[in-house]
């Protein structure tokens, strides 16, 4: 679990509670979560019914690090956008419902967004 004493990360938890009681990932239309560290941005796509991960894509993925990079966070995001997409539509996957988990959809968080619904995602 984060640290508590963080004020930002107790702000993001509580959002990502709130948040969370009224988002839930069917098998129709799995949820795609995101996660941010400091350094690397994190996707999968969740399937809350069986409580299990359908997808997944990161920064540390071979499959991201054969992809022409980007520069910076915001083009690291923008590239595991697309690779998401592409995974899930190979395994059928058209539909999600996003879960921004907590975070401001500003920065890495919408470029990763804008980016899986250009590569075909609908959400």
């Amino acid at each position: 679990m984060a640290d508590k004493t963080n004020p930002r990360e107790t702000a993001r938890l509580k959002r990502k509670k709130r948040i969370r009681k009224k988002l839930q990932g069917a098998p129709e239309r799995p949820r795609l979560t995101v996660f941010r560290s400091d350094k690397h941005i994190y996707a999968q796509i969740v399937d809350d019914t069986r409580g299990s991960t359908l997808v997944s894509a990161c920064t540390l993925s071979p499959d991201y690090k054969e992809m022409e990079a980007l520069k910076g966070k915001v083009g690291a995001a923008k590239r595991v956008g697309e690779l998401i997409a592409r995974k899930a539509l190979e395994k059928g996957i058209t539909k999600v419902v996003f879960d921004r988990n907590g975070y401001i959809y500003h920065g890495r968080v919408q470029a990763l967004a804008d980016a899986a619904r250009q590569a075909g995602l609908d959400f």
